[in-house]
């Protein structure tokens, strides 16, 4: 039965300048499905993550179009360490936005936040003033939250409101299932929620073959931010042992701070290039140019890069971290976090069967699970459901 067309306000945690490219990555699902999307953006701005940011982006409202979505975006300028303040703002802001579109275009249908913190404490407000249902898009992994509330059971201010936004949702959607246990040590899991996959742009990072193993070397790529939760110092001791057996192999890692001076210290091996930052396009290059993906992150909650990477035919090297809805059969080898030798001997069983690799195949599961028609199919429904 076709499900009819709605106006969903997409409300995310965090945008640009510091990522959020998940919320834009759904808002063009659900616009190709039809209905009207618009993305509601107030960013707090961190004056230690950019100074020329804080001092120069606009105070008032701004309106552009990103991909085919409108955004209003306005800006909060943090104070240092002073978070219940700068939370009680930043929900103010949200909401002051909120209102503004109110008077010009009306009551939306649904509101669909991303991230509880503070997202969908901000959507529980609006939601108790105008009656609009809500739905929470969860991405924020267990390490990240222990980062801020501290180890599990907490008594940090925060969580018994964000356990009550959890409540307050017609649905949770969180990206993995895996995500439900390990952070009901913070939230609880007593409360209605149905996992959807992330989406990728599975036009754009489309399959590619790969040449023949005979006709180069065998070239694994990294593709994560230099960060302690990436297990990076993992994967120079793997890598060691694998240049050790085959001297051949090569790695490319790319970033923001992968061309850093502790990285480069880290990566002293030859066949090693570190290239920093790169671009959506240099991204996708680097994934035609490899035969693998390896990731050895201590954490995450449903990494993109996996799915991008497959999307275009290679197999992936990775953690326990990754979550099974996306370790697709015949493309995933998993080891434990923080087992470099392990890791090692899982990306050289890799180059020793990678001629067995179907990679149409992994493409077309890639695609299956997380293409813009499939998430935005998915969405639609939980979303019909919740709007009632």
């Amino acid at each position: 039965m076709k499900t009819s067309a709605m106006r969903i306000l997409e409300i995310p945690s965090f945008f640009t300048p510091y990522g959020g490219e998940f919320c834009l990555e759904q808002a063009k699902a659900l616009q190709r499905q039809g209905h009207e999307v618009l993305i509601l953006s107030h960013v707090q701005l961190a004056i230690t993550k950019g100074l020329k940011d804080y001092l120069t982006l606009p105070y008032d409202i701004s309106v552009s179009k990103r991909e085919g979505i409108t955004v209003w975006q306005t800006f909060l300028r943090g104070v240092p360490k002073v978070i219940r303040w700068n939370v009680a703002h930043w929900v103010k802001g949200v909401r002051r936005l909120f209102d503004t579109y109110v008077g010009l275009y009306g009551y939306p249908d649904l509101i669909h936040a991303h991230c509880c913190k503070w997202a969908g404490y901000a959507a529980m407000e609006i939601s108790r003033k105008y009656g609009i249902p809500y739905v929470i898009t969860e991405h924020l992994s267990l390490m990240s939250l222990t980062e801020e509330f501290g180890p599990a059971p907490s008594e940090a201010w925060q969580l018994p409101l964000l356990r009550e936004a959890y409540h307050g949702a017609a649905l949770v959607i969180p990206v993995a299932a895996e995500l439900v246990k390990d952070t009901a040590c913070y939230y609880g899991d007593d409360y209605r929620w149905e996992s959807v996959s992330n989406v990728v742009d599975t036009d754009y990072y489309h399959y590619q073959s790969r040449q023949p193993l005979s006709d180069g070397a065998f070239t694994f790529c990294c593709v994560a931010a230099y960060d302690y939760r990436k297990g990076y110092d993992v994967l120079a001791d793997a890598f060691k042992t694998v240049r050790a057996e085959r001297p051949d192999i090569r790695l490319k890692i790319a970033g923001t701070g992968t061309d850093s001076r502790v990285a480069r210290k880290l990566f002293p091996m030859d066949g090693v290039e570190l290239l920093g930052h790169q671009d959506k396009s240099e991204i996708r290059e680097l994934f035609y140019e490899s035969h693998a993906l390896v990731l050895p992150s201590r954490s995450e909650v449903q990494p993109l890069v996996v799915l991008e990477a497959m999307s275009t035919g290679i197999p992936v090297v990775a953690t326990t971290s990754v979550p099974q809805n996306e370790r697709l059969e015949g493309a995933c080898s998993i080891v434990a976090t923080d087992d470099a030798d392990a890791l090692a001997q899982a990306m050289l069983e890799t180059v020793a069967h990678y001629n067995q690799y179907d990679g149409e195949a992994i493409a077309r599961q890639a695609r299956a699970l997380a293409s813009p028609e499939v998430v935005g199919k998915e969405l639609t429904e939980l979303f019909a459901q919740a709007k009632g």
